[in-house]
């Protein structure tokens, strides 16, 4: 099963880090946090990913060119230029870098994908997020509703917009509110391939365009998941992942 990552955003709101690289290249420990989210999908058994690129594009592109290196000690002979590999990195996954253009809406960038994404049910998330949502029993509530869209509904911080529910089929987003109690949208969604004809081109944002449509049609089911979720919002946001991260067991790392 594919992985859709929307890993195109700026990310201007965490300081120097977002001058040179996209939001999703940002460090957290000594890898990108789109490493995170890829180690975790990983660890599930999912590793074909499908990266929706868009600002800085070029960054990540050529960290995955250089991975298999990077990741891996070897020897070089200066004199001869030969280059032996004397241990190779270990992840088998196959990444697919495709540029979705720099001013491309969310949902603009997944109907791009579409001759990917192919016919099969995929997953799909946001490249600032990671969680320890348990995605096998995610995929299996998606299979038993038999909805289009499970998306992965998390407690919400008080400076986001919120969900509304009927059981656990969404029937409509609300806006930012000061405090109390609500859900958000978490990412680590399940799709079906019929979603992409809710979406008409560039234009089209994946919160308004398709999963409000969604909602109202009745095809909307939400994953309610009271652990742990972090996005990288901020600085404040970024520090507490690298606090995490440097405990030694952040609760996203499964491997």
């Amino acid at each position: 099963m594919k992985v859709v990552i929307l890993a195109g955003g700026f990310g201007t709101r965490l300081g120097e880090d977002t001058a040179t690289v996209p939001k999703p290249m940002v460090q957290i420990g000594h890898q990108p946090i789109l490493w995170h989210i890829m180690k975790f999908y990983a660890s599930y058994g999912f590793e074909e990913f499908v990266l929706a690129l868009g600002y800085k594009a070029d960054v990540v592109k050529n960290f995955f060119l250089h991975f298999p290196d990077l990741e891996s000690d070897f020897t070089i002979d200066l004199a001869t230029g030969a280059v032996e590999r004397r241990r190779r990195q270990s992840e088998t996954w196959k990444v697919h870098l495709i540029d979705t253009g720099l001013a491309t809406f969310t949902g603009g960038r997944l109907l791009r994908l579409a001759p990917i994404i192919g016919d099969g049910t995929f997953m799909l998330t946001y490249g600032d997020g990671v969680s320890d949502v348990p995605l096998d029993a995610l995929l299996a509530f998606h299979r038993r509703h038999g909805k289009l869209v499970t998306v992965t509904a998390v407690p919400a911080p008080a400076r986001f917009g919120g969900i509304a529910f009927d059981g656990d089929r969404i029937v409509g987003f609300s806006e930012k509110r000061a405090g109390g109690d609500g859900w958000i949208n978490g990412g680590f969604m399940v799709m079906e391939p019929g979603v992409l004809a809710y979406l008409d081109g560039d234009e089209d944002s994946l919160e308004i365009a398709l999963l409000e449509r969604l909602g109202r049609d009745g095809q909307l089911a939400a994953y309610k998941h009271a652990g742990f979720w972090q996005c990288m919002d901020n600085p404040r946001d970024k520090q507490a992942l690298e606090q995490l991260w440097a405990s030694g067991v952040p609760p996203w790392k499964r491997w």
